[in-house]
This record gives structure tokens, sequence and C-alpha cells, in this order.
């Protein structure tokens, strides 16, 4: 009977590697430049996410305007707010993420790509210099743990949005430096910075302010088969990553302010969330976060779904407090 068991075990992992081997010479003739070669992950996890390389176009050339001449965005409207020192703020509007995923830019002299996945809520701004080499980045139209994988069009190296890290290719294993930067309501930026930039609606076809992803944050997770998240926390429920930890967001909106680990989180104001109905601007209220330090400074962090979390940080800590 062992000896059966192992004959049956050793074929399925011929056939698994079998069917990996299959995957890359399939990937080769879309990846000709990409070095498949070197992996960090299992290229098993990675799969199509339904749209080709570019079929969900990244924005390679940002245009802005000023907020006072900023028209047609909703005040409950959800942005990724950036304020690099020395430079004039800038927000990056969800609705138009929603359909390009990442935005290459320059704030202050500084190379930035700010990204969101809407299937995981993550929302991060990182320094596009890697080993002191520009890079530019696009969307493959894969996804690993229903995060997006992106890559650069200098190596087409792949990247793992989530922890902003190669995993495909030239880069595997280098690390993208993530910025600081949050989500609030276009109210909350231009209230704070009105004299700051907006992103501009791109010149593209798309249904912007209209969600394609209509109750999702209230439902399961996407084209994801992994382990659902511990404690009973609702896979699509959001969680504050600070590093390898996780704050449950309904308990910072009850006690609206947490200082733990020598961070400060606190919640305020009015946000639509982006994944509620079918017209961002009617989403229900989410609230606005924001992570410092003991100085007061603002922190790198990510706002992401629980299932998230724990497909990427599995031995991260829960922060759920008594």
């Amino acid at each position: 009977m062992r000896l059966k068991a192992f004959i049956l075990s050793a074929l399925a992992a011929l056939m698994l590697a079998g069917a990996a081997v299959a995957q890359v010479e399939f990937w080769k003739h879309e990846w000709p430049r990409t070095d498949f070669s070197r992996a960090s992950v299992d290229l098993r996890e990675i799969i199509s996410g339904g749209p080709p390389k570019d079929g969900i176009p990244a924005i390679w050339d940002a245009e802005f305007q000023r907020v006072a001449a900023t028209r047609g965005l909703d005040g409950r409207e959800p942005v990724i707010a950036v304020e690099l020192e020395g430079a004039t703020p800038r927000a990056y509007p969800i609705r138009y993420l929603m359909y390009h995923e990442i935005a290459n830019d320059v704030i202050g002299g500084v190379p930035v790509a700010v990204t969101y996945c809407p299937l995981c809520n993550s929302a991060m701004v990182f320094d596009r210099r890697v080993n002191g080499q520009l890079r530019t980045f696009g969307v493959s139209g894969k996804l690993r743990n229903s995060d997006m994988v992106m890559y650069d069009r200098e190596t087409e190296s792949w990247w793992q949005q989530a922890i902003g890290e190669g995993i495909v290719g030239h880069h595997t294993g280098d690390r993208l430096r993530q910025l600081p930067s949050w989500m609030e309501s276009w109210d909350q930026f231009r209230a704070r910075n009105p004299e700051g930039l907006v992103m501009a609606e791109p010149n593209a076809d798309r249904p912007y302010g209209h969600n394609p992803y209509r109750g999702y944050d209230s439902g399961r997770p996407f084209l994801y088969s992994g382990e659902m998240p511990p404690h009973g926390i609702a896979p699509n429920s959001r969680v504050i990553r600070v590093g390898e930890r996780a704050w449950p967001m309904e308990r910072l909106r009850r006690a609206g302010e947490i200082r733990e680990a020598g961070i400060r989180l606190t919640w305020a104001g009015e946000q639509a969330s982006a994944l509620d109905t079918g017209r961002i601007a009617q989403g229900r209220s989410v609230g606005s976060i924001r992570v410092r330090d003991g100085q007061g400074r603002d922190m790198p962090h990510d706002v992401m779904f629980a299932f998230a979390f724990h497909a990427f940080y599995p031995d991260g800590r829960w922060m759920i407090g008594q």
C-alpha cells in the first residue's frame, strides 16, 4: 500500500511539473524577454486574470490639473493621496485607477508607481528606482492569490503588487520601496490641499465612476483558492497592514484611534467604498485611515482585504485587541 501511494504521489508530482513546464512554454510566446528560469514562487500559483498583457492599460503619461479646476468628482469618492516633502500634493482618483491599476509618475523628482488592485483593495505607491535603475510598470494580466502581477517594461520581470517584490525574471527577489500614501475622500484631500494637483481623466474609453465589481467587498475573493483568514475575520473585510501586522478596520472604526507597537492609527471622515455599489460615489462609508509613527510622520501602509494579508503574510500578526 505504501509503495502504491508513493507511486501515485510521484505520478501526480510529475503531472504537475509537466503542467508547469507547458504553462511556461505558453507564456514565452507573450513574454519572450522574461527569464522564467528565475522565480521565487511556484509558477503554478500564477494564473490568468482574463485580460492579456496590457489589456488593462497602465498610465505612462499622467496629466494633472489644479484642485480648483477639477470637476466631476463626488466629494465622497476615494483618492490616493501622495504628499512628498517639497512637492505639490497629488491625488489619484480611484475612479481612474479602477480601470488602469497603475500610474507611472514623477513627484518632486521621485519616480513613482501609484498602484491599485481592486481584487485585494490594495493601494500602494512605490519608488520606481530598482538598484539605481529606473523602471516603468504595466499590468501583466496575471494574478497570484487574486492580486495583480505587475511587470516592468525594461526587463519584463514580474512583480507582486501586494508586497512590491519581483517574483519572476531578472528582478526576482528585488523589492520596491513603498512610499507613504493613503486613501481618503476627495473632499478631505481638497480641503487640506486647495493648491494641490489631481490626476486628470485619462484619454481612454472607460466608464469612469462605475464599479465593475459591485458588492465585491461584502462577498468572496475572486480567483482565490488559498486559506481564509483566522479569528473569524471575513475574507473581504478591510485590514490596515503596517509591516507584517494587520489591524482589522472594524476595530479601528469602533475605537476611532489606536496606539500600539509605536504606531498611531486614526479613523476619520467620510469615504465611499469603491467596491460596494455600481457607482463608486454611492458606496457605503468606510472612513479614511491615517497611520503615523511616534513622531507624527506618515508611514507606508496598506488597507487591504483580510484574505490577501493572510495569503502574503501567513506568519503575520493579527492585531485583534482584547
